[in-house]
């Protein structure tokens, strides 16, 4: 399933949702299911600055496609990277690199965020996606 596709199926479901208490238990719901980041590669150098919270993001290649696995001190971080891993993780890197993320304004995410969850956010995003160039480079080079 290609990025816009996997966005929408993530628009269309926190649509079904009525308020936002009901996302938020969605999303910590979600961050249950989290590929879980191998503990030895749970490092500072894969922290996300700029996060409230605790966040470690990795990335490895896998036939050709970008595969994240993460974790978060927190409930609401780690749905919020399940959400950008269930987006992002499986695709070809130079899409990844060049994803339109406007889906998170669409389901409503940034706005009831606080602004240093929110700060996180783009953070987080912002690795996911210097990861995908990495790989997209890496690729080009072999």
């Amino acid at each position: 399933m290609k990025i816009a596709e996997i966005q929408e199926e993530i628009v269309d479901e926190f649509a079904m949702f009525d308020d936002w208490m009901a996302r938020y238990e969605h999303m910590i719901e979600l961050g249950k299911t989290l590929p879980m980041i191998d503990p030895e590669r749970k490092s500072d150098d894969k922290l996300i600055k700029g996060c409230q919270s605790r966040v470690w993001l990795d990335a490895n290649m896998d036939n050709g496609n970008v595969v994240f696995t993460a974790d978060s001190d927190a409930v609401i971080t780690k749905g919020i990277i399940a959400i950008l891993i269930r987006s992002l993780s499986g695709q070809p890197p130079q899409e990844v690199a060049e994803a339109d993320m406007e889906f998170i304004d669409q389901i409503g995410l940034k706005e009831h965020l606080s602004p240093t969850r929110a700060n996180g956010l783009v953070s987080m995003i912002k690795q996911m996606k210097l990861y995908g160039l990495a790989f997209a480079t890496q690729q080009k080079t072999s």
